[in-house]
């Protein structure tokens, strides 16, 4: 039965398992070996036809892999930025920040009330102040001060740095995956535990823990998207996945802001970080169990330089001293320095400034929005400047958009 079987299906396995029936002491060991090869369906069919589902899907590969990096990247951004939205309900638990006269009452609008808050000086007088007997101020933590202003910048921009430049460097080495879910792992770790804090320093610690893990996303993705996708794509793709901080910057706006007040499980502003965290976690494991390491490849002058065995080596050095790697630095510099001052304050200047507005959706919208259109658009363009004028021509699409403000800037004044 087993020829006839090895014959009529024409199956290698078969003839494997014939021969080592051949070495069976007893007819019994025979049979169990027969019974156990389910014709035709036999385990080498299976793989068979999984690896042909496995290769007309393989064009949906590159896709799936910026999808999940992205994603990651958006969670990890929304840990990073959620401490501007959150400050003042964490300040208030932790009790650490200013302490100010503040409105208490969203019903009421600035221009309804005798005496502003921000007038009163001390808690007596604060509290003093009152519409039909109700009073309208509470003399409480604002969540703003130089606590605040080192707990979202300094803490985590310091280790983010520092940590980031270690990444890119062990990116050329390691496997870029492994380290990214890695390193995604230890975020949203970060995350979570933020969200159980009971001192103001553990918080801080955390900060910095959150900046080591996210600081590896943007060297280790980019790599591999870089692998991955074509050069003629390959702007549009960093666009994309550059849009994470954009996507988590803006979300921070709407869940600081709505889900603390809800109170969910007694847990007020803590909740949004056990969300974030644990949603970020699991796209931190299909990031590891699902992504494979891309071969390496060259790309635009490094590719014409191996291409000639007599180019002179460059070393890390030799790029980091070239002065258009200096201007690019310090440009950078210069433009996150507005960026991150904005992106820390602003939800904290108009709960303060213009308590009577409910601006949550509107700055998630603006984030979101703009920063798509932006991100996307610039990629777009930016592919075609390289299709027709060469990867140098990169830098016009990135010097345009920075004299455009320059320009409305001036006129406006």
């Amino acid at each position: 039965q087993v020829v006839e079987k090895a014959i009529k299906y024409n199956n290698p396995s078969c003839f494997v398992y014939l021969t080592k029936a051949f070495n069976c002491v007893r007819l019994g060991d025979l049979l169990k070996l027969h019974e156990e090869e389910n014709w035709p369906g036999s385990s080498v069919e299976i793989k068979k036809m999984m690896l042909e589902i496995r290769q007309k899907i393989a064009f949906l590969y590159p896709t799936y892999v910026l999808a999940i990096v992205s994603i990651g990247y958006v969670l990890g951004e929304l840990g990073h930025y959620m401490i501007g939205v959150t400050s003042k309900a964490i300040a208030m638990d932790l009790h650490y920040g200013d302490i100010t006269c503040q409105l208490n009452n969203t019903e009421l609008y600035l221009s309804d009330l005798p005496v502003v808050c921000s007038d009163a000086n001390n808690s007596d007088t604060c509290l003093s102040l009152s519409i039909d007997d109700e009073p309208y101020c509470e003399w409480t933590y604002n969540g703003l001060g130089l606590d605040y202003q080192i707990l979202a910048g300094p803490s985590f921009i310091a280790v983010f740095t520092v940590v980031g430049v270690i990444m890119g460097y062990l990116a050329d080495k390691f496997n870029r995956v492994k380290m990214l879910g890695i390193a995604s792992v230890v975020f949203s770790i970060a995350i979570i535990v933020s969200g159980s804090v009971t001192e103001y320093w553990h918080l801080v610690l955390l900060r910095m823990v959150m900046a080591a893990g996210e600081s590896a996303c943007n060297p280790l993705s980019t790599g591999i998207l870089s692998d991955i996708f074509p050069e003629e794509k390959r702007a549009l793709v960093m666009s994309i996945f550059n849009w994470g901080i954009y996507g988590g910057y803006g979300i921070a706006f709407p869940v600081g802001r709505y889900i603390p007040p809800l109170n969910a499980w007694g847990l007020g502003w803590r909740v949004c970080y056990y969300g974030a965290g644990i949603v970020a976690l699991i796209f931190a494991f299909l990031t590891i169990f699902t992504l494979k390491e891309p071969e390496r490849q060259s790309i635009g002058e490094d590719a014409a330089a191996q291409a000639n065995p007599d180019a002179k080596k460059v070393t890390i050095w030799t790029v980091m001293s070239e002065p258009r790697v200096i201007m690019l630095c310090l440009a950078a510099s210069i433009r996150h320095c507005g960026g991150m001052c904005f992106a820390y304050n602003c939800d904290l200047y108009y709960q303060i400034y213009f308590p009577d507005y409910d601006l949550g959706w509107w700055l998630f919208a603006v984030t979101i929005v703009v920063g798509s259109i932006g991100v996307v658009v610039g990629g777009v363009i930016s592919d075609k400047f390289v299709a027709k004028m060469g990867i140098r021509s990169r830098q016009l699409v990135n010097l345009l958009p920075h004299l455009l403000p320059l320009e409305v800037y001036t006129v406006s004044h």
